[in-house]
């Protein structure tokens, strides 16, 4: 389990606004003459693996998030919930609420799509989305207001699957034909991991090399101009309740570009990569903590993030790139179980550059539990008084 402190130069205020910070480097006596009942810091949580695994709650968060909470069930330090995973964030949030029979509105939780709704210029555009259940309700609800599937270009373009057999005695045996009244498709969403992963590989590669209309083949490759494409969510491998790692929606992406890039002899550009790593997922979670704090009735300056984690390659690197990317000073404690073999193999995505010192921890902690205990600790803060 791991934990990233950042200390801020100038922090938000619980109403949104930038505060001056110029008291937030203080040495530790002057430090603690400022603190009141109040906290000023929020703590942010990885869920799979650090809360749950599966759909079963694991028994130190629930210990870890009654330390949060007063004699009454309120929480009363600001937190958020941040995940890669790809879910309905009104479901998640009734999830962890029965989880730790705690309330967690949907606007405390950040899936890994969350952070596009920043991304407006694409919000009108006709856009694919690639997922699982729910992708077209979360497209739409992160502000997508044109959105498809797999399936609508399936039917659309009917001679396009032929990777899935069932498909090839379909079209034998009818009369098919493609739609031309179809609309291109202007931008690709990709919030997860899809189902039937040929056929998704087949069409999107068809997309892409079409510039969203696979009507007709292009006369050159070298000439086609790219889709943007949006991918959310960049691990490779995730845990669950099996023994080992299973495949992530990294794992797909990395099979898109290796199929990508053995056609073309390019490689497949991205307009955007969100969800841990990438910093926009931390300066958004940054502002939703502010928000949560000002819903606590929370007046002091949010001066302290910090983030509780199991993944360093995710987790511990995205926190320490924000921290860089905010020049401030931060602290890392993780898992007890990790070592410097799991970190020398590097299972982040290839635009994002490897650097082995953002991921190693500074402090272990057992769970998160221990990790909570070591917070409330290091701030002199208690929620029970």
């Amino acid at each position: 389990m791991l934990i990233s402190r950042i200390r801020h130069e100038s922090g938000y205020s619980t109403d949104g606004s930038e505060s001056s910070g110029t008291d937030f480097y203080l040495n530790d006596n002057l430090e603690e003459t400022l603190k009141s009942s109040q906290p000023d810091f929020g703590i942010l949580f990885d869920v799979d693996g650090v809360l749950a695994r599966g759909t079963n709650p694991l028994e130190p968060a629930v210990k870890a998030l009654k330390l949060l909470q007063d004699e009454e069930g309120n929480l009363k330090v600001p937190v958020a919930f941040v995940t890669n995973a790809c879910n309905r964030s009104e479901d998640k949030a009734r999830q962890i609420s029965k989880w730790f029979n705690v309330q967690v509105l949907p606007d405390m939780v950040i899936h890994a799509p969350t952070p596009a709704k920043l991304l407006t210029e694409f919000h009108d555009k006709h856009v694919l989305v690639i997922g699982q259940e729910h992708r077209r309700d979360i497209a739409l609800d992160i502000g997508f207001t044109k959105v498809c599937t797999i399936e609508d270009i399936q039917k659309a373009y009917p001679f396009l699957d032929m990777v899935d057999h069932d498909n090839r005695k379909r079209v034998a045996a009818g009369t098919y034909h493609d739609d031309p009244s179809f609309p291109r498709v202007e931008a690709i969403l990709m919030i997860g991991e899809p189902k039937l992963w040929e056929t998704n590989l087949q069409l999107l590669i068809d997309l892409l090399l079409t510039e969203g209309k696979p009507t007709r083949a292009p006369s050159s490759i070298m000439g086609v101009k790219p889709l943007p494409i949006i991918a959310c969510n960049m691990d490779l491998v995730f845990m669950d309740r099996a023994c080992m790692p299973r495949f992530g929606h990294g794992s797909f992406l990395l099979c898109l570009e290796s199929l990508y890039k053995k056609i073309t002899g390019r490689e497949l550009d991205y307009t955007a990569l969100i969800g841990k790593p990438c910093e926009i997922t931390y300066r958004y979670a940054e502002h939703c903590i502010a928000d949560v704090a000002q819903k606590l009735g929370i007046q002091n300056p949010i001066k302290k993030l910090y983030f509780i984690g199991d993944n360093p390659s995710v987790d511990i690197v995205g926190a320490n790139l924000y921290h860089r990317f905010l020049r401030r000073q931060s602290e890392c404690i993780d898992n007890e179980e990790s070592s410097d073999d799991d970190v020398d193999i590097y299972h982040g995505h290839r635009d994002i550059e490897n650097e082995p010192e953002l991921a190693k921890p500074s402090k272990f902690v057992i769970d998160v539990y221990h990790g909570i205990r070591h917070i409330l600790d290091k701030e002199n803060f208690s929620v029970k008084t």
